[in-house]
């Protein structure tokens, strides 16, 4: 039986993550032929190509990102593992910045185990529009959940991918109506720009009934019947309905889900948090 090595997985991820040879060796304290060499004893191991390369562009195969997800939880399993064994506990600090529908859908249930898991690690969240988080100064946070694709911070990992859909009261037909009324969050929002990117590109006449930062406020204006809204389809509430796609509903697309952090400065608790994340959303 084969086994894949532990260090050699993690010159892979440390690769596709950075999308170079050479910051990947700088990153890991090794040269670039060697960083080069494990990467092609890895391919040759699973019989399988794993980047590809367009210009000075380093991608992913699709038997790269097979890959990446398997050896994201293999390494997390791995170092929570070593931390359960190792001694002294975990100890550090770590701000979070996350967007506020994921403050109240996705993230509690995990960053409660966290803390129970590592009652060393000093957390301090705080929830923002996704824009929002990435303008601010890079050492403002430490780590940020965003949905934005574009940030100037250099290291980004990549969570995953969910979809933008429409969504209304359970028990109202307020997006029956025309114009269509919508609840949103103000600029600069990713959901905001989408739908009405989307509703302007078809020429369907709308209006703004509400505006609101936190997703409290616009779930219970969506609750009362004041119109509907757009969200990323893994934090839609149970007391609000995902309406079907329509000529009146068009497709809204898929967003990426990223964290944000510099690994080259890093502590070892923002690290584990970062891989804790990665195996439980």
């Amino acid at each position: 039986m084969r086994n894949l090595p532990i260090d050699v997985l993690r010159t892979f991820v440390t690769v596709a993550e950075l999308g170079s040879f050479t910051q990947a060796g700088e990153l890991l304290g090794r040269s670039q032929p060697a960083i080069s060499l494990q990467i092609k004893r890895l391919e040759e191991q699973i019989e399988a190509s794993l980047f590809t390369r367009k210009g000075h562009q380093l991608g992913l195969t699709s038997s790269g990102s097979k890959l990446l997800k398997y050896a994201l939880e293999i390494l997390a399993l791995n170092d929570k593992v070593i931390a359960e064994f190792k001694q002294p506990s975990l100890t550090g600090r770590v701000r979070f910045g996350i967007p506020s529908e994921f403050a109240t859908t996705l993230l509690p249930k995990i960053l409660g185990n966290f803390t129970q898991s590592y009652p060393g690690v000093n957390l301090e969240i705080n929830c923002e529009l996704s824009k929002n988080l990435l303008s601010q100064p890079a050492d403002q946070y430490d780590l940020v959940l965003a949905l934005q694709d574009k940030s100037p911070r250099k290291l980004v990992s990549r969570i995953k991918e969910d979809e933008l859909v429409w969504v209304s009261g359970s028990i109202h037909d307020i997006h029956l109506q025309s114009p269509l009324r919508l609840v949103l969050a103000p600029e600069p929002c990713i959901y905001r720009a989408r739908a009405l990117e989307r509703l302007n590109s078809l020429g369907c006449p709308w209006q703004i009934a509400y505006t609101n930062t936190d997703l409290t406020g616009i779930q219970t204006a969506i609750e009362e019947g004041l119109g509907v809204t757009v969200l990323a389809k893994s934090t839609v509430p149970k007391s609000l309905r995902v309406l079907p796609k329509t000529d009146k509903f068009p497709r809204l697309g898929k967003v990426d889900i990223h964290l944000y952090y510099d690994k080259r400065t890093a502590n070892n608790a923002l690290l584990r948090l970062v891989d804790y994340i990665r195996i439980s959303i």
